[in-house]
């Protein structure tokens, strides 16, 4: 009975979020001046943190191909992260995988009803299980993969080329704390949480150059990272014009406001803070 009351109280508070979400968005939207060459002026935010709602938006609309289907890592609770826009307002079928069985069932009860071919699935990725992402994928190019857990995501996305996926358009989370030029990530831990890991939770991912690096290795190019300093933008540039590509002044980096907030500090002062842990290198 309690679990059903405070079930209900959620599912209220969520629906007014998605309400507020779509409010937000489509102001922001709207307001925009957009500059194709400067991915700045793309930036709005209706369910994503920072302005990532936007970059896709621009993206996905110069696509030369679609078949728009996502596939997000790290869904959360399927209001804030960067494919709820996609099903809530743009009506996209994919997959919304997530650790939390918590966060899954709220995902469900709120997000699969506005589109038909959307699925939450509690799954804690490794690099092992990837095959089983596979498996129950409807295509291994979607439109949008977003990539964010806060850990191991150097080595899933490793394994996701392995077993075939190629998406059009890969958001990865990257760490600022590494700085610029580092090209660096974790080592590999199949159970790593970066609550446990440090305690100042700086140590996680990978730096930007580090994914710079290994998208550059898979023919891919790099467009851009948001203003907020949290996630980076690449795409598989065959289903693009290159004359839109090419025109791209990306910004290359940005501290992560959160963090720089929280320390009061810049990147490489919060990196001293970590230093002593283990990296590979990229």
């Amino acid at each position: 009975m309690f679990k059903k009351f405070f079930n209900y109280l959620l599912d209220a508070r969520d629906r007014q979020r998605i309400n507020i979400a779509l409010s937000k968005g489509s102001a922001m939207m709207h307001a925009r001046n957009i500059d194709q060459r400067n991915p700045a002026t793309w930036e709005f935010s209706g369910f994503s943190q920072n302005g990532e709602d936007g970059i896709l938006d621009v993206l996905r609309k110069k696509l030369i191909k679609s078949n728009r289907y996502f596939i997000e890592i790290g869904s959360a609770d399927g209001i804030e992260n960067n494919s709820s826009w996609l099903v809530v307002a743009e009506k996209y079928n994919g997959l919304m995988i997530e650790g939390s069985r918590a966060l899954v069932e709220r995902a469900r009860r709120m997000v699969v009803g506005f589109s038909i071919g959307v699925e939450c699935h509690n799954m804690f990725v490794t690099k092992e299980s990837v095959q089983a992402l596979k498996t129950i994928s409807f295509y291994q190019d979607p439109d949008v993969f977003s990539l964010d857990i806060d850990g191991n995501d150097y080595y899933i996305a490793e394994a996701l080329f392995k077993c075939g996926f190629r998406p059009k358009i890969f958001v990865v989370e990257y760490n600022s704390v590494y700085g610029p030029e580092r090209s660096i990530t974790i080592e590999y831990k199949p159970d790593f949480l970066f609550t446990r890991e440090h305690s100042s939770h700086l140590y996680y991912g990978v730096s930007i150059m580090g994914w710079r690096n290994f998208f550059d290795r898979h023919g891919y190019r790099f467009v851009t990272v948001d203003r907020n300093g949290v996630n980076g933008f690449f795409v598989d540039p065959q289903y693009f014009d290159l004359g839109f590509l090419d025109q791209v002044q990306a910004l290359e980096f940005a501290d992560n406001q959160a963090q720089y907030k929280k320390f009061r500090m810049p990147h490489d002062e919060q990196f001293k803070l970590i230093a002593d842990q283990k990296f590979v290198s990229i």
